[in-house]
Order: structure tokens, then C-alpha cells, then sequence
């Protein structure tokens, strides 16, 4: 389940363009497939087994077949990109993915439930787990190999041709056929290639010397250029230096380093040590083997393969040059978030932390396509506060623009300084790390795709039979799914800021919650007779220092004490929280139901993370405190109904 639950949300985000920003529905409509699987009765259902390979190649057959281009706009919120999108429009193909990947999920779901009522309810959890564990590490090796999407399909299908059996070998085996070759073809077109992050595709252009075009998930994302092109008067990539004639440029810091076209500019204008660092590995590759000017072959040049926000919170270094160069990342950090890859990147604190860097005279600059002014002005604007000063501001085509802060006014020559066009929007921060959403709001397209999810649900709940009754004496299953989901979100987005937003420390977080999750199973299967309230205080003891305890604090701890710092805090209340969850299930007497409850429990806690978008991520603990007492509250009603039985 989980490997094919991790496989989805990467292989759809990288086809469906604009749905990496959206990969999250992916995951809300994995654990309504797995909670519908687990809530149909033992006797019914056999039909979605038998056919359970059928929806997963026919929603591969049909992405690749017709690619979808989510046509999307907002006021509220951007999304990047570069192609004129085609295909149906949001609102109708978000729900086409979630309804196939809840089919989907659902067949494998059944699947996994019937297997489950075969042993006691602790030692079906404990195996679950562990066959979470190893899909989790699966595919955080396939990625780390960068293995094509055809050896996913490969891996996908071994497993569910052994849990079909000989019964079904035929109707698994013809779908799953059709879905590997329509992989392989996908993974044979030249050009193609994975990165841990993206889809990517190179493509040459014409001219000489040699250019070539870069799309990840389907958008245009980097061209490769002679450095003479990028040098020529007026080029963005030149600006930093034409407008800090004081500054020596001796030592420069790129992040984003990207193809490499920064890096020879740098160079070219006399650099003597470049710090290159890129979050993607591929990228970087990429440039190594076909940039003209070859700056990565450079002695000067020393790469680094991390997240840029990482990388200056390790560093110890001073610069005479900071630039923030076209992280613009397309893709969100994990399916359980709203959080994109380069987020960090551009929050107040951040912006504190280059300028930390910074050597007398050195100056910070950051460009992109910006396509609103709101945003020029709210990057603009945080540099004004941190500097002290309004930073030089060059525009190009529509809402592009270069921003450039020296450490004082004498240390930048401005063409142009930034005024505001506006109302200057609030600086993002590491507690609402949203850069690219205007205002504190739940944007309506957000609101409009949940609410469609919540009727699909209750729809689903009902049309397999599935009484309503039998889901309320679980209501504090219900309640701890939902809270489970939104600490495990809180957790990914904390390492994202402690250590890096990279597909490392999120699958290491994964693999980190599954393994509290089965402590706490294996606590509870030696030890019985544990006090219950005692758990529910030590819950709530672990959420409030986790709520006490400011995300700078730990940020200033040394690596080790970091680590440990941060492993306490997010781990304590899930392994505190799941010995309780471990307790109840134990006692249940439907625990296919009760487990069921709790998939879709965690639907809801992936709904309430939208949240975060208004209240910021530090608050979400408490919700989960809000979700958790009402679980507790629920579970003593539950035990007195019990009682007489």
C-alpha cells in the first residue's frame, strides 16, 4: 500500500502538470481508498479484489495516453509555469485523480483488511507497520537510485501479482502488462530521465554553441546558455555585479545553482572561490556534462548537493556575494504538505541568515520571473527590513525583476531603488513559510476541491453499505487518525526547516514516524497493563513542550544537538499518542472497523492542514492537542458502554 501510495503522488505530480502542487490530494484520496477498503464487511467486496490491478493501469494508460494540463489561475495564490495548459480545468481533473487513486487504493485496501482478520488485531498492526516500513525504504531507494517510473511499475506489479494468487492471475496479469509497457515507453523516450525531485527532460535547441532546453514535470524550467549570451549588457544574470562596483566578488555563495549559468557568470567576473549549492542532483549533472563554458570543471567551483536554507544555517563561511537564482521548485516537499521545495528560501528569517553571511561591503542579490508585483514587493520589502535600506531593482519582462542589497547604500549602485507599487504584502516567515500566497486565507480552489472530497467520502462511506453506527463507536479512532496526520505533517515540515527540504530527510522523517509507530506496538504488546490516563498526560505534557519550544531555538543548537533536539520533540507525542491508539485497538471488537475509522480519521487531519495556510504550522499542535482531547473525551464514553457488556 504505502509503496504504491509514494509512487502515485510522485508519478502523477511529474505528468499532470500543475498537480505537484496539489500532491497532497494524492494522499487524501490514498487513505479514503484505504479506509473504504477496511470499512466493507468481509463477505462483500470480492469484486474490487479480483479487479484491483484494473484501475491502477488504466490511470496510467489514460495520463500518458492523454496528458492533462490542469489550467490554472488564481488571485490568491501562484503557480509557476511557463506553457500555455490545456485540458480540463481544475476543478474537473482534480477530482478524476482523486477518485482513481481512491479505487485504487481501495482494491489494495480490501486486500490488506481481509489479510487482517485473520490474526489479533496487535500482531495484524505490527505486520502492517512493518510492511509500511519496507515500502517506505523501497521507495526511498528506488529514488535515491533514480530509477525510471517503469521500475516502479515493475515493483508495483510483482507485489500485487503474489497477493492476487492464482485465482486472479490472469485478470492482474493482463492490466499490469498493459501499465509496464506504457511505463517503459514512457521510460525509453529520449530525454527523459528521474531526479529524486522531478521528471526531468532535456531537449537541444538550435544554434551554435550547443543550447538545450530543461523541463521538470512537464514545465520549462532551465535553459543551458553560452556564457557570451549571458554576459551581454542588461542580462539579469550579470546585475549583482554591475550593481555592486565597491564589492571585490572575491567569494560568491549561489543557491540554485542549478544548470551552471551563474556560476560562469561568477566566474567571469573574477570569482576566486564559488560555493555552488543545488538541490538536485540531476541538475547538477546535467551542467557538469553539456554546459559550454564548463564551470563545474572549474577548481574554483566547489558544488554542494543540499537545500540552500541547510546549507547557510551549517555554513560558517562569509561572502562578498549571496545570490538566490531561480529557485523556483515546481513540486511540493511531500505529499503530506502544502510546503514547497524552496519555501525556506524566502522567509524573513532566511534572508536574515544571508545577510549573516555577508563580508563588509558584500551585498545579497535574488532574481526570477516574478509574475505579480505583489510578490516583488513582498520580497523587496523584507529586504528593506532586514538591510535597513529599499534594495536596487531592475525589471525585464512583466514582473520580472532583479533585486540587489548591498550591507549600506554605499554598497550598491542603483539604476533604479524598489517603491512599492502598493499595499506591501507581510514577509513569509518559517512559521507560515507561503511566499507565493497573498493574504492569510485558505485560497477557494483549496476550498472548493475539500469540500467536493468530503462528499465523495460520505458517498463512498455509504455506497459500500457501511452503516454510520458502526463509524461513531470509533469516533475516537476517527479523532486520532486526524491528529496523527496533522503531528506527522508538523514533523515533516520541522525537519524541513532543522535540516534541509530535501527527499532525504523527508523519507527518513517517514521511516522515523513508522518506527515510533511500532515501538509503541511493541511496548504495548509486553506491557498490558498500562495506566491509560498516565498515557493521555504524557501525551499532553509532550505536546506542550513541543508547543513551547521555538523552532529558533533549535535552529541555533549545533547539528548533534539538533538532531536530538528535534527527534524529541516530534517523536515523543506520536509514540505517546500511539500506545494509546495501540490500547484501544487492541480492545476493539470490530478492529477492521476501528481501523478503517482511523484511515479516514487521517483524511480529515489531511484536510485541517490547510489550516496552517492561515494559523501557521506551530499552531497546528493545537489542533492536534483540540483532536486529541476530544479522542480521549471520546474513548471514556466509549469505555462506559463498554462497562455493562
Amino acid at each position: 500500500m504505502l509503496f504504491v501510495e509514494l509512487a502515485l503522488i510522485r508519478w502523477a505530480g511529474a505528468n499532470v502538470v500543475h498537480l505537484s502542487y496539489f500532491s497532497n490530494f494524492v494522499l487524501l484520496g490514498s487513505f479514503l481508498g484505504i479506509g473504504i477498503g477496511f470499512l466493507i464487511p468481509a463477505e462483500r467486496g470480492q469484486w474490487i479484489k479480483r479487479r484491483a490491478a484494473v484501475p491502477l493501469a488504466l490511470l496510467v494508460v489514460l495520463v500518458l495516453a492523454y496528458p492533462v494540463q490542469v489550467s490554472q489561475s488564481s488571485g490568491q495564490i501562484l503557480y509557476f509555469t511557463a506553457v500555455k495548459t490545456t485540458g480540463l480545468p481544475a476543478w474537473a481533473t482534480l477530482p478524476t485523480i482523486f477518485l482513481l487513486t481512491a479505487v485504487i487504493m481501495g482494491a489494495i485496501g480490501k486486500i490488506t483488511a481481509d489479510l487482517f482478520r485473520q490474526l489479533p488485531s496487535l500482531d495484524a498492526y505490527r505486520y502492517d507497520l512493518l510492511g509500511s516500513l519496507s515500502g517506505s525504504v523501497s521507495f526511498a531507494l528506488v529514488s535515491w537510485l533514480r530509477a525510471p517510473s517503469v521500475v516502479w511499475g515493475l515493483i508495483a506489479a510483482a507485489c500485487l501479482l503474489v497477493l492476487g494468487g492464482r485465482r486472479n492471475l490472469w485478470r492482474y496479469a493482463v492490466p499490469l502488462t498493459a501499465m509496464v509497457a506504457v511505463l517503459m515507453l514512457e521510460s525509453t523516450t529520449p530525454g527523459i530521465s528521474w531526479s529524486p525531485y522531478y521528471k526531468i527532460q532535456l531537449t537541444p535547441l538550435p544554434g551554435s554553441p550547443p543550447r538545450y532546453e530543461i523541463s521538470a514535470n512537464g514545465v520549462p524550467h532551465q535553459n543551458i546558455v553560452p556564457l557570451r549570451t549571458l554576459m551581454q549588457p542588461g542580462s539579469p544574470y550579470r546585475q549583482a555585479y554591475d550593481e555592486t562596483p565597491r564589492n571585490p566578488h572575491r567569494r560568491v555563495l549561489v543557491i540554485g545553482a542549478g544548470n551552471g549559468n551563474d556560476v560562469a557568470v561568477a566566474l567571469a567576473h573574477g570569482a576566486a572561490s564559488v560555493d555552488a549549492v543545488e538541490i538536485d542532483p540531476r541538475l547538477l549533472e546535467i551542467g557538469q556534462q553539456l554546459h559550454p563554458a564548463h564551470p563545474y570543471q572549474d577548481p574554483r567551483v566547489h558544488t554542494h548537493i543540499n537545500d540552500g536554507r541547510a546549507f547557510l544555517e551549517r555554513t560558517h563561511a562569509r561572502y562578498d556575494l549571496v545570490v538566490l537564482a531561480l529557485p523556483d521548485s515546481l513540486t511540493l516537499v511531500a505529499g503530506a504538505s502544502n510546503l514547497r521545495l524552496e519555501s525556506y528560501l524566502f522567509t524573513q528569517q532566511a534572508f536574515q541568515a544571508a545577510r549573516a553571511h555577508l563580508a563588509p561591503h558584500g551585498a545579497f542579490a535574488m532574481y526570477n520571473y516574478y509574475r505579480e508585483s505583489w510578490l516583488v514587493d513582498r520580497f523587496a520589502g523584507s529586504l528593506d527590513t532586514v538591510y535597513g535600506h529599499a534594495p536596487c531593482m531592475t525589471t525585464f519582462a512583466r514582473n520580472a525583476a532583479v533585486l540587489v542589497a548591498g550591507m549600506t547604500t554605499a554598497d550598491q549602485a542603483c539604476k533604479q531603488v524598489w517603491r512599492a507599487s502598493g499595499p506591501v504584502p507581510a514577509a513569509a516567515t518559517d512559521d507560515r513559510p507561503f511566499p507565493y500566497l497573498r493574504d492569510r486565507s485558505i485560497p477557494t480552489l483549496y476550498l472548493s476541491a475539500l469540500g467536493a472530497m468530503l462528499l465523495v467520502t460520505l458517498a463512498a462511506v455509504r455506497l459500500v453499505g457501511v452503516r454510520i453506527r458502526r463509524m461513531v463507536r470509533y469516533t475516537d479512532m476517527f479523532l486520532m487518525g486526524a491528529a496523527f496526520l496533522l503531528l506527522e505533517t508538523k514533523n515533516v515540515i520541522g525537519f524541513a526547516l532543522y535540516f534541509g527540504t530535501t527527499w532525504l530527510v523527508n523519507a527518513l522523517v517517514f521511516i522515523g514516524v513508522l518506527l515510533a509507530v511500532l515501538a509503541a506496538v511493541e511496548v504495548r504488546r509486553r506491557l498490558r497493563n498500562v495506566s491509560r490516563l498516565l498515557l493521555q498526560v504524557l501525551l499532553f505534557a509532550s505536546l506542550a513542550v513541543a508547543w513551547l519550544v521555538p523552532a529558533h531555538a533549535v535552529l541555533a543548537l549545533p547539528v548533534a544537538g539538533r538532531l536530538a533536539a528535534a527527534t524529541a520533540l516530534a517523536f515523543a507525542p506520536i509514540f505517546c499518542a500511539n500506545l494509546l491508539f495501540s490500547d484501544r485497538l487492541a480492545e476493539a471488537p470490530d478492529p477492521t472497523s476501528a481501523f478503517g475509522a482511523n484511515l479516514l480519521g487521517a483524511l480529515t487531519g489531511g484536510a485541517l492542514e490547510y489550516l496552517a495556510l492561515v494559523i501557521g504550522y506551530q499552531s497546528l499542535l493545537l489542533v492536534v492537542a483540540l483532536l486529541y482531547l476530544g479522542a480521549c473525551t471520546a474513548m471514556a464514553f466509549a469505555d462506559r458502554q463498554a462497562a455493562p457488556e
